[in-house]
């Protein structure tokens, strides 16, 4: 089961790879991104960042999703990152049950689109139209969501965040 999902822009970094596989006691990382699948520079460099206690998964978005549903990995506690919205609710939505939270870290800066279409959701989230109706879709599935940076920081609600906007 997928843990939780965290949505980061950089994708494995060093909180990512020393705080939160620890924290979420996982066994497994999976990246679920079409362009760092396809790019060995980029799987090779997230290999390098991820901790040797982990096993890595490099997949498209659709191979994630069958990996998720395997039912060989029912047991395994799996830490799955992508770096935006969208992906994010393509695994919960064809992953039902499998998915224990969606964690929206730092997200909208990497994105190549306009700043000024963005809005700022929560500190380190700024969402463009597209993300911004995919987070509104993600909270209406039910699986929780939320904004923490860090694992000892209190989780802020995303659906109560959209709704002040």
């Amino acid at each position: 089961m997928v843990i939780q999902i965290r949505i980061d822009d950089r994708l494995i970094h060093g909180q990512v790879a020393l705080l939160w596989t620890k924290a979420l006691d996982t066994k497994g990382v999976i990246v679920a991104n079409d362009n760092a699948a396809a790019n060995e520079a980029v799987k090779a460099t997230l290999k390098m960042a991820c901790p040797k206690t982990q096993k890595l998964l490099v997949k498209t978005v659709s191979d994630a999703v069958r990996v998720i549903n395997d039912p060989r990995g029912k047991d395994m506690r799996i830490f799955a990152l992508t770096n935006n919205v969208v992906d994010a609710l393509k695994l919960v939505r064809e992953c039902p049950g499998e998915i224990g939270g969606v964690n929206f870290a730092n997200v909208g800066r990497f994105d190549g689109s306009d700043n000024a279409s963005k809005t700022n959701v929560v500190t380190s989230v700024a969402l463009n139209p597209v993300e911004l109706q995919a987070a509104r879709d993600l909270v209406a599935t039910g699986v929780p969501a939320y904004h923490q940076i860090a694992p000892e920081d209190s989780q802020v609600s995303i659906a109560d965040a959209l709704a002040k906007l």
